[in-house]
């Protein structure tokens, strides 16, 4: 890595800063045990400082120390035992014993995501207990999991959306070689591992690059946490490599399948050359085995997402799609309120999200304001990623609410057969295979002002509701700084031991066996263009795909009533049956809450 702390194979440690406000600096070892030794740094031009410490050693703990003596972590510290503002400690990722040498990856169009939180996956919330849960999985049909960030953040429990040493595992969590045997332990099971990545901004407590490296940030740049990340500015060479290099860490040291990128709409970069289109050519350049970079970008930009002659990916694989994630929500809710209010009654939204990847494609998003999204059925539907419930989509609402408690079970269980068995890459949020009651609201764990300040502008972003907007309704709003608020997102694996979250479990392993029968097979061979999609009725629509397998090829064919009351109309189309859903829609007749898949060959 450029900076940080690496053990030299012939005896102690080198560190590397990069601190071009300081005319001098010192590096200070010791964990307390014994006194503190401080030596001091060697510039080396541009703003680096370096130095090799003959006593330091694996373990060791340390700090760097401004002009002005204050000690601060090391933003490239692989881990940090004692949180954000404490001391980081030397690691050689060396130093673990891989057993995943034959691991290759899986391609994407095998991919059946599942994300989830390390901290509320399990009563323990460890890196070690998520690995006991990894034959749960299995059993499901899951072939990867998508990690929440896990960047150190400051207190003992976060989203993970505020890390600010992005290259060590949150010590709550585990240490390092903890979420190795993680990875370890997945991909001996045939499981990818993501790792969801924040480089649009960093947390609010415990930053401490403006004291030394202020050119790290920019005013050029707004985003909704205020300056952005200098990218294109002057000084900003060794903030895209300290980016870059965050990416290739965790996909090298730590044996990653790839990553999600959070939020990269706010990744603002008016150089010549764009570092998101950077960071994936020197990914792929690195990587001599299956990685995937998947995005989350409210700008739906089809071209991150483009394709060779040959359909391989050129820089990012996939993007997160929360167009079908609204339209399959407003479809089972019926809420009409915020973003939602742009899908409600507009069926063609719902053909065109499930056929051709976004629901806007350039058009004017009233909600927004400005046109949104480009055209996407240039792309495969592997190019996005489908799902009806994740942390955003559950979290963000005033109470964490799941659809669990928000629909009818007819319902849930027709959008689970619709999306699983779609021919985008589908995605579960964590206990959703059991039907899980259990909230997922926002929590941290921040001190002073600045918990003062979260809890109220948590209760204070929903005050446009109109049952929010009576002070004593926000007042029921949970505390996110509250342990209970914590505790309450926790699985409850013991649901599981109960008759109807098995037969939830039992729906969704049969759905994901019979898209890894039948439907995977057909995703090598569907590719731009293919998908059309028809409207049969409200919430009702027919879409069909057409594929090329060898010499042969064929339809695979959607037809779903996503609604509480039939719809006329309805044609059976010619093949085999490869799902039916709710009530045979027999007779030009669709069902409430009826969905059916089939297959039809042809020369």
């Amino acid at each position: 890595m450029p900076q940080g702390a690496d053990v030299v194979p012939g005896g102690g440690v080198r560190f590397r800063l990069w601190a071009p406000n300081c005319a001098h600096m010192a590096v200070e070892t010791g964990d307390g045990k014994e006194p503190a030794r401080s030596v001091p740094m060697v510039p080396t031009g541009d703003g680096w400082y370096q130095i090799l410490v003959p006593h330091a050693r694996a373990g060791t703990r340390y700090r760097y120390i401004l002009p002005d003596g204050m000690r601060v972590p090391d933003p490239a510290s692989r881990y940090q035992p004692d949180d954000a503002h404490g001391p980081s400690e030397v690691v050689d990722p060396a130093a673990y014993a891989w057993s995943d040498a034959a691991w290759a990856g899986r391609p994407w169009h095998e991919a059946v995501l599942y994300e989830l939180h390390v901290g509320a996956f399990t009563p323990a919330g460890t890196f070690r207990a998520a690995r006991e849960r990894l034959d749960h999985l299995v059993t499901l049909g899951v072939t990867g999991i998508e990690i929440m960030p896990v960047a150190d953040f400051p207190g003992r429990r976060n989203w993970g959306y505020d890390g600010v040493l992005l290259y060590a595992p949150d010590s709550s969590y585990g240490r390092p070689e903890d979420l190795m045997a993680l990875v370890d332990a997945a991909h001996a099971r045939g499981i990818m591992v993501l790792l969801d990545v924040v480089y649009n901004h960093f947390g609010p407590d415990g930053n401490y690059l403006p004291l030394y490296a202020p050119a790290f940030f920019t005013d050029r740049h707004q985003t909704p946490w205020g300056a952005g990340v200098n990218f294109d500015g002057p000084e900003s060479k060794a903030v895209r490599e300290f980016i870059i290099h965050n990416a290739l860490y965790w996909i090298e040291e730590f044996h990653l399948d790839g990553l999600r990128l959070d939020a990269v709409h706010a990744i603002l970069d008016d150089s010549g050359c764009d570092v998101l289109d950077e960071l994936a050519m020197r990914v792929r350049a690195a990587c001599r085995r299956e990685v995937h970079l998947v995005l989350e970008n409210e700008e739906n930009q089809t071209r991150r997402l483009a394709r060779d002659a040959g359909g391989r990916t050129l820089h990012y694989t996939s993007q997160w799609n929360d167009d079908v994630h609204h339209v399959l929500h407003v479809a089972a809710t019926g809420e009409d309120q915020g973003y939602y209010a742009e899908y409600v009654g507009d069926t063609a939204k719902l053909g065109r999200a499930l056929a051709e990847g976004f629901a806007y494609q350039g058009e004017t998003m009233r909600y927004r304001g400005r046109p949104r999204g480009e055209p996407s059925g240039v792309l495969p539907p592997t190019a996005f990623v489908a799902f009806i419930q994740n942390h955003d989509q559950i979290g963000n609402r005033a109470f964490g609410d799941r659809l669990s408690v928000l629909a009818p079970p007819e319902a849930l269980r027709a959008l689970a057969a619709v999306y699983l068995l779609l021919p985008q890459v589908p995605m579960l949020f964590m206990g959703e295979e059991w039907y899980a009651g259990q909230p997922f609201p926002f929590f941290c764990d921040f001190e002073g002002e600045l918990a003062n300040a979260v809890r109220k502008g948590r209760r204070q972003e929903f005050a446009r509701f109109p049952e929010f907007q009576a002070e004593a309704a926000r007042e029921r709003i949970p505390d996110p700084q509250s342990d209970g608020t914590f505790a309450s997102a926790k699985l409850d694996w013991a649901d599981l031991e109960n008759p109807e979250p098995r037969e939830w479990f039992d729906l969704y392993r049969r759905l994901l066996a019979r898209r890894r029968e039948a439907i995977v097979p057909l995703l090598p061979g569907i590719g731009a263009h293919a998908a059309t999609y028809e409207v049969l009725g409200p919430s009702a629509v027919a879409v069909r795909w057409r594929f090329r397998r060898g010499d042969e090829g064929g339809v695979l064919t959607l037809t779903a009533n996503l609604s509480g009351a039939p719809v006329s109309g309805f044609q059976i189309d010619p093949g085999r049956t490869l799902w039916l859903e709710g009530r045979s829609n027999e007779n030009g007749m669709g069902e409430p809450w009826s969905v059916r898949w089939s297959l039809a060959n042809h020369t």
